[in-house]
């Protein structure tokens, strides 16, 4: 190749980077925007986004609407396959009650309970070139009435166990959709914990199989910085349970605690 053709490949692969880029965060954004405003009380929030490398043009049928709660029903069977851990409820699970009327969006299929103001607030979306959104509270009875009003009041509890539930159910939820849709690229997934203030997050995890209790040497940070996974539409459970592991390892690492799917 002539030196300003390397030039302008070069070139043009940043650009389909940038783009790249701009899209995940344009789609973290609107997942935020759509909860934090809704939610009943501040609390931590899960969001996991995911795109293909090469999202179906406008022009491909859409996912039709009764596919959508299906797919959130398989999903949910496949990233329960991914652990042993079957006490904790993951985010797909508590969309059952809306599952049956998924709600249009902007080309895409909309889950939420929000509006219900009962259980854990959760928020799922189903884009018809492949992408999805996942946003789920982390807060919602991490502790026990008392246990919770032991704690300080200004932080904010991160339940690590539904962490890594929704850890399973986004990827998975990621994957069943892209392998539906025909979808012939890897998948980024970008997960990320927030809050609508940057207050201090503090982890709850489960020691001997029942006990809840903030770990004494975990660090509270305000801020979690967003990781990423790749998945493709061909992957079997094992490759996914790696993937959903590798990404609840760092996003609980940023707490300086391990804890396993």
């Amino acid at each position: 190749m002539a030196e300003h053709q390397i030039e302008r490949a070069y070139r043009d692969r940043f650009t389909r980077t940038q783009h790249a880029q701009d899209e995940t965060d344009r789609l973290l954004a609107h997942a935020l925007d759509s909860v934090l405003p809704e939610q009943a009380e501040p609390s931590a929030w899960f969001v996991a986004v995911a795109r293909p490398e090469r999202p179906l043009l406008r022009t491909a049928p859409p996912l039709a609407r009764e596919k959508a709660p299906d797919l959130c029903t398989t999903a949910r069977a496949r990233s329960q396959r991914l652990t042993s851990n079957r006490q904790t409820v993951g985010p797909l699970t508590g969309l059952d009650i809306v599952l049956p009327n998924p709600r249009p969006g902007l080309r895409r299929w909309v889950f939420s309970t929000l509006p219900l103001r009962t259980g854990r607030e959760i928020y799922a979306e189903l884009h018809h070139d492949g992408s999805t959104a996942l946003a789920v509270n982390l807060s919602w009875k991490a502790l026990r009435d008392s246990d919770a009003a032991d704690s300080a009041t200004r932080n904010v509890l991160v339940d690590a166990d539904v962490v890594g539930a929704s850890c399973r159910d986004a990827l998975a939820l990621a994957h069943e959709l892209a392998r539906h849709l025909g979808v012939d690229s890897s998948v980024h997934v970008t997960t990320a914990i927030t809050t609508a203030e940057p207050v201090p997050l503090t982890p709850v995890i489960t020691e001997y199989g029942s006990f809840r209790t903030i770990p004494e040497q975990a660090r509270q940070p305000r801020r979690i910085q967003p990781v990423t996974a790749l998945t493709t539409p061909a992957d079997e459970d094992e490759a996914l349970r790696m993937s959903a592991q590798e990404t609840f390892t760092d996003l609980m690492h940023q707490f300086g605690i391990t804890v396993y799917l």
